[in-house]
């Protein structure tokens, strides 16, 4: 039995050599993010998951994508989450920032159109986990007290999502889960943050589990930003910037041809035809929810027998800067160039 006892001890003694505050030895670029910070003092949330199988996974991918799975667990396919929406109506489920420490949009834009990926009103749910809060900033002038409970939970927030902006229903709990477990399959590791590099690796090694720590949080933001905005009191006159069609071009076709298409989310087709554009040209600058303006920085409302509605861009996801730009690019196409 003393055998026993010491080798327990002693095994005890040499993983906590190679774990938490020297464990970092065995950091490499596809480490864990969370696992990492986890392992060095950080307290777990309440939407941490372990030992996730690939089948719970596969549910939570198929109810993002379709609103519906499968193969849950009663054997049979689910009832859709929303009539209308998905998730990914309106957010991404693959990586849209460069820079992972600041809100750029124009940075954000240039990677969308280098990578074709879609340029949406919601934050992306790669790396969700990882975050601190959702939900935040001017969201509360939106949603009130539902935001209470939703910002500083992953579950509440995912909620949220599925009930009032999808105008859907409350998701089970076995939905839920399969949802988070999902998330996690699209959390960040090491290499996203830029240590991909054996010496920046052993650097961190040698510091200090808070230390550490702190370095690592400092490598990207535990929430997207929201700032709402206005459209311009002159219309005509604009934000006073002058637009690029270029950018304006890939703001119209991954973001407003996302929805705005046959099988898309919305019921409002935008094609590419010169008289979709003379039509969106008209409304600039027109009091109305027509105005490229007006929907943009409002969104539309859900209203008897129309119960779809378009969520408002906040200015970290379109700044004025690109509303100009879009603008160009509608008026260009306008004139048939």
């Amino acid at each position: 039995m003393r055998v026993v006892i010491f080798l327990t001890v002693a095994f005890a003694i040499v993983f906590a050599a190679t774990s938490a505050s020297d464990g970092v030895l065995s950091l490499n670029p596809e480490s864990s993010v969370a696992e990492t910070m986890y392992d060095l003092g950080l307290p777990k949330p309440s939407h941490f998951r372990e030992n996730l199988s690939a089948e719970e996974i596969e549910r939570g991918r198929q109810l993002v994508w379709m609103g519906t799975t499968s193969n849950p667990p009663q054997g049979k396919t689910s009832r859709p989450i929303s009539r209308f929406f998905t998730c990914v109506t309106c957010h991404n489920t693959v990586r849209e920032d460069p820079i992972l420490t600041e809100v750029n949009s124009e940075a954000r834009l240039s990677y969308a159109m280098e990578k074709r990926i879609p340029y949406l009103q919601g934050s992306t749910f790669w790396g969700i986990v990882n975050r601190t809060s959702w939900y935040n900033d001017d969201y509360v002038l939106k949603y009130g007290e539902l935001v209470d409970k939703a910002k500083n939970s992953l579950e509440e927030s995912t909620q949220l999502c599925a009930l009032v902006c999808s105008q859907g229903r409350t998701l089970e709990q076995w939905e839920l889960d399969a949802i988070i477990a999902y998330y996690w399959s699209l959390e960040m590791n090491l290499g996203d943050l830029g240590l991909d590099d054996p010496e920046k690796l052993a650097q961190l090694a040698a510091l200090p589990d808070t230390s550490s720590l702190a370095q690592i949080q400092a490598l990207f933001m535990p929430k997207s930003p929201a700032t709402f905005s206005h459209p311009p009191t002159d219309k005509d006159a604009g934000y006073g910037l002058v637009g690029d069609a270029s950018r304006g071009q890939g703001i119209y076709e991954l973001g407003c041809q996302h929805c705005h298409r046959q099988g898309g989310g919305s019921d409002v087709i935008l094609d590419d035809f010169r008289s979709t554009f003379r039509w969106l040209e008209r409304n600039i600058t027109a009091d109305s929810p027509l105005s490229i303006y007006e929907i943009v920085r409002h969104g539309t409302y859900s209203e008897a027998g129309h119960r779809p509605y378009m969520p408002h861009y906040t200015q970290e996801k379109l700044s004025d800067q690109q509303l100009e730009d879009l603008r160009a690019f509608v008026e260009q196409r306008s004139k048939g160039k």
